[in-house]
């Protein structure tokens, strides 16, 4: 039986959760007052372990949720985050003696892992992206043209198309190319051109140059042609450097998370010939997703393979895709069912990964409901992006709906 959603309260609820409960969280217990920037980890009981790395991917989204933040709301305490983000991430992580940023540090600030993974420097541009668009800042621009040209002139693959998923510290060919323990050590992969595609877009925002535009075209259609399975609707997710498909694994939460950001590439570029084929491949994804990967619960499932689900855990960050990638089918058809499935999500997360004793949200729960304490609260993978993001869509996609009607 279909839940009247009724806009405008769903979006207060989740702008409440966004600014009392996410943003809040970090604000209050993500800064590292001894050794400057943000500490590296937490258990769910918001117990600091002191001596953790420090991660790229983190600090940029940091950088990113916060400049965000201003950018919408203009409160200059989430400025304040933004600025020691972006002043973190160009003291600490840029690798001044090669360009880019390094992977990892240690509590202290210095580089403890220094390859050129691309998932990071993309996340950098992303992030620096969208400082300049809350607060317009030549210095910081220039920071983001320089690694996409690095990205562009060290893993974009001349032959093939696409990028490469890493290299060393010296910007030289490596053999360590995964981008965590769980990932294949392949030369291609779904998740950095996901996020690559993400970067180029928001960059583009704030300049849009040729060259740049070239790419972006590209890329969108390197992801249509070589990384959608289009007979499925689901993300190829490991690839070969001549894109021979080296996994058949499905997640989920990427296929909806891909669904809204390859729209989102599309509509920004302004291609309304591309734009047209990027809709259908949206839909189709957003529609596999709702078919198969969506628990009775309203939740997004982890993992399948070809036999079906092989992970039915419930991880925070599929559930917060979920909300804006239906939201997005729905915005883009029409369909009801697409706005049910968001808000579905959206309860799902309020329910069972929203911590409501020590703040911000679980990693994940079991299929029963019972989150983990294996996982943490934060680390060098858990932030504010996914959820983060999912309250500015949905603030901006309803104010936008509301307008319209």
């Amino acid at each position: 039986m279909a839940i009247r959603v009724r806009l405008g309260d769903w979006k207060n609820e989740i702008e409440q959760e966004l600014k009392q409960n996410i943003l809040n969280f970090w604000m209050k217990h993500g800064i590292d007052d001894v050794h400057g920037g943000f500490i590296g980890a937490m258990k769910n009981d918001l117990t600091i372990i002191p001596e953790y790395d420090k991660g790229l991917v983190l600090n940029a989204r940091l950088l990113w949720t916060f400049a965000s933040a201003y950018r919408i709301y203009r409160d200059p305490a989430y400025l304040e985050i933004a600025d020691r983000a972006y002043a973190y991430l160009t003291d600490h992580f840029w690798d001044r003696e090669n360009g880019g940023l390094y992977w990892m540090l240690n509590f202290k600030g210095e580089p403890s892992e220094r390859k050129k993974q691309i998932y990071g420097q993309a996340f950098f541009i992303y992030a620096i992206a969208e400082y300049v668009r809350a607060k317009p800042n030549k210095e910081a621009l220039n920071w983001a043209i320089l690694t996409f040209e690095l990205i562009e002139k060290y893993s974009y693959d001349p032959v093939y198309k696409g990028y490469i998923e890493a290299l060393d510290g010296n910007w030289e060919e490596t053999s360590d190319l995964s981008l965590s323990g769980t990932d294949l050590n392949e030369k291609k992969s779904m998740n950095t051109h996901l996020h690559i595609l993400e970067a180029y877009t928001n960059l583009y925002r704030v300049w849009p140059d040729a060259s740049l535009t070239a790419k972006l075209k590209e890329l969108i259609e390197v992801t249509i042609d070589h990384i959608v399975d289009t007979e499925s609707g689901h993300f190829l997710l490991f690839f070969d450097e001549a894109w021979g498909v080296k996994s058949h694994e499905i997640s989920y939460g990427h296929d909806i998370e891909g669904s809204w950001l390859l729209m989102e590439a599309a509509e920004t570029l302004g291609d309304e010939k591309l734009l047209l084929r990027v809709k259908k491949v949206a839909l189709d994804m957003a529609q596999a997703v709702y078919e198969a990967g969506l628990d009775t619960d309203g939740a997004v499932i982890n993992e399948a393979d070809q036999s079906g689900w092989i992970d039915t855990d419930k991880h925070w960050w599929p559930q917060a895709e979920a909300v804006v990638g239906f939201l997005n089918a729905y915005q883009m058809s029409g369909e009801e069912h697409y706005l049910q499935a968001a808000y579905g999500a959206w309860r799902f997360i309020d329910d069972k990964i929203v911590d409501k004793d020590n703040g911000e949200w679980y990693w994940l729960v079991d299929r029963e409901g019972q989150p983990s304490d294996e996982r943490m609260k934060i680390d060098p993978w858990k932030c504010p992006y996914h959820n983060g993001r999912m309250g500015f869509e949905i603030v901006e996609r309803v104010h936008k709906m509301e307008g319209e009607k």
